[in-house]
């Protein structure tokens, strides 16, 4: 088992689809597939179900995604790590920062040349990954500190809520809803939606499901797309209407309204994560994230 194989399952596990995994890994279709295919045979178990029209995640794979996000991390870790010292840096201990995908990454990008101010020598290694494998990779130790959602089951960390995110609709300038200041789940429910890929974010997914549930409507995704950028271009081409959230949005997509919706848990809590004994580097950030959240807050009188 090596690296291109993890990186190759990771891929294909959060596109679905093992053309996009090897564009996105800068590598041609039949490498992705044998390096899955070696994996596979090293683990004795399949890690995708694959028809000719869609790939989905056994069980296997569903339990091992995590697993494998955490040990690229500590992979990435261990590499800049050696090519700091290779190069005659100082440097003593590594802190690898976890952030699912769609969380405030201005919010981390503020904080961290501080943390750098304060621990020179610490090595700062920020890795994306999915909550769940945050959780993970926190539990074993693998990753310092993580961003994440807020989501069903977490034991074995700590959690900080860092801010309460709306649901936001993206809604073309044509589209008969476009003129709304709101949006309910009932007004969405025969429309189809474009949002993150539940292996990415199962919290988000879970928590959008709920909303959609309690508000007696039917959600129904045509498209996952895993930036919100790419969901901003399939709203603009006419696919359907794309739903992120409030953070992830750092400019207005030109030519789409963008529409809070409003009912119950129609709100998501980004979180950091931390283990239940973090690293001084690692308290630190997470003190400058909580006080930089909540410097962010709108004050009211």
């Amino acid at each position: 088992m090596d690296r291109i194989e993890l990186e190759a399952f990771v891929a294909v596990a959060e596109e679905l689809h093992f053309g996009r995994a090897a564009a996105r890994l800068h590598r041609g279709q039949p490498t992705v597939s044998d390096a899955v295919r070696r994996l596979e045979h090293t683990l004795g178990g399949r890690l995708f179900d694959r028809t000719s029209r869609r790939v989905s995640l056994t069980e296997l794979g569903t339990a091992l995604l995590p697993d494998a996000h955490a040990t690229l991390a500590q992979l990435r870790g261990f590499q800049q790590r050696g090519r700091a010292l290779a190069a005659g840096e100082r440097t003593g201990t590594t802190l690898v920062v976890g952030h699912a995908e769609y969380t405030g990454h201005q919010l981390l990008l503020r904080c961290l040349p501080q943390l750098r101010e304060r621990f020179p020598d610490v090595t700062i290694v920020p890795e994306a990954m999915p909550t769940t494998a945050l959780v993970a990779a926190l539990r074993a130790e693998t990753i310092g500190l993580g961003i994440g959602w807020a989501t069903g089951g977490i034991t074995g960390v700590r959690a900080r809520a860092l801010s309460t995110e709306r649901f936001m609709a993206l809604v073309p300038e044509a589209h008969p809803l476009a003129g709304h200041a709101e949006l309910s789940t009932a007004e969405l429910s025969t429309t189809g939606l474009l949002t993150w890929p539940h292996q990415i974010n199962s919290g988000l997914c879970d928590r959008l499901l709920t909303a959609f549930r309690i508000g007696g409507a039917d959600l129904r995704i045509i498209r996952t797309a895993d930036s919100v950028h790419a969901i901003a271009a399939h709203v603009a081409a006419g696919t359907g209407i794309g739903i992120t959230v409030e953070s992830a949005l750092d400019h207005r997509p030109p030519g789409l309204h963008v529409i809070p919706l409003t009912g119950p848990s129609t709100t998501a809590d980004q979180v950091v994560l931390t283990p239940a004994t973090p690293s001084p580097a690692a308290t630190a950030l997470r003190d400058l994230l909580v006080a930089a959240s909540a410097a962010l807050r709108p004050r009211h009188a």
